[in-house]
């Protein structure tokens, strides 16, 4: 580790840090430097989900009907759908958050710390409020604090601005809080940004929730998703048929009882009629397909929590991103282009540029 340009200015701060006493201590009162996640939904939620949906609600309304009417065959068959969209759901979820977990594990930086004299790498989520974290080239800053020292260090702040150019990075002793990201010569470093040049030392003064990534996904959890075009479809669909089905139970019991007299049989007749209009595959194939749908994409190496995402994915004709491309890889590259009304495809793998687009651009300039 090079220590001569870096510890210079206060040498005895820099080299002991927190003691692993102090280090558990703030642990165990702040907790892990995690940012805040929303919970999985457990077995119990999920179904309580799927049996919200109005089409669902009709299949148990409908299974339960022919149940007190004696048809074991029907009503098996419509309950029976019903477990079939909630293991579907309950296999897909299980499988994505499998899998996210697993990339949380991976993508978790590590951060090179001292405590109690020594140089120590942690798990990132170690990292404590007071902690002297070291940072070099390549590293991501494990959380939100103010430079010590720097030595001709720069930072891609693109995770929270936006910006894809680094900003450079001054230190400073006497800072009491911290500022916003982005502009130049600021002492501050954020949590999940990415170093690209020089080092430093910086005392951690916000972990967690706390840092500006945090205060990020805080936000994210208090959105509350909305239905989709296609839910919404389905639920006004629902709502047709079970409102069709009641008036015509209505319009054949009572045609029954006063031509036959016998009001019972009508009742039963006007909910066999009723029966009749619903659907009962309807949703099963739809949760088929959207499962499909998603074992597809998973191909092209892209996770789906929802099913439900599917429908708004396959309903989207434009994606906007800015000049960053924060949105995808935080990197954007050139695909196609066009000159002198032409386009020509680039290969992605080489950079290299088509020769016909030379030959096109003398062209355009002569």
């Amino acid at each position: 580790m090079v220590e001569s340009g870096l510890l210079k200015h206060d040498r005895s701060r820099t080299l002991l840090g927190l003691t692993e006493a102090e280090a558990v201590a703030r642990l165990q009162v702040e907790g892990f430097n995690e940012l805040p996640s929303t919970k999985p939904r457990n077995f119990l939620m999920l179904v309580w989900d799927v049996l919200r949906e109005p089409m669902i609600l009709l299949l148990v309304g409908a299974g339960t009907i022919y149940l007190f009417l004696g048809e074991l065959r029907d009503s098996t068959v419509l309950l029976a759908s019903i477990f079939v969209v909630v293991g579907i759901e309950f296999y897909q979820q299980s499988k994505t958050e499998h899998a996210l977990e697993a990339l949380r594990d991976l993508s978790s930086p590590r951060a090179m710390v001292v405590r109690g004299g020594q140089h120590k790498r942690i798990a990132g989520r170690e990292v404590v409020r007071g902690d002297i974290v070291i940072v070099s080239e390549g590293d991501r800053v494990p959380a939100d604090g103010v430079l010590l020292t720097a030595v001709n260090l720069s930072i891609d702040e693109s995770l929270l601005t936006g910006e894809s150019v680094p900003v450079r990075k001054s230190s400073s002793e006497h800072i009491d809080e911290i500022g916003r990201p982005g502009g130049d010569d600021l002492p501050f470093v954020f949590s999940g940004t990415l170093v690209v040049q020089g080092q430093g030392f910086a005392e951690i003064r916000s972990v967690g929730a706390r840092t500006e990534l945090g205060k990020i996904g805080k936000a994210l959890r208090a959105i509350e998703p909305e239905a989709t075009k296609l839910q919404a479809e389905v639920n006004h669909l629902a709502r047709i048929l079970a409102t069709l089905g009641l008036s015509l139970c209505g319009v054949v019991a009572i045609a029954y009882g006063l031509t036959r007299g016998s009001w019972v049989n009508g009742l039963l007749a006007g909910i066999t009629t009723a029966m009749s209009l619903l659907p009962e595959e309807f949703p099963v194939v739809l949760t088929v397909f959207l499962a499909l749908g998603a074992w597809r994409i998973s191909q092209k190496q892209v996770l789906t929590r929802r099913g439900n995402a599917i429908e708004a994915l396959g309903s989207a004709t434009v994606l906007c991103v800015d000049k960053t491309g924060t949105l995808t890889q935080n990197r954007m590259v050139v695909q196609k282009l066009f000159v002198s009304g032409r386009s020509l495809s680039v290969n992605p793998q080489t950079d290299a540029l088509p020769e016909e687009f030379h030959e096109l651009l003398e062209y355009s300039n002569s």
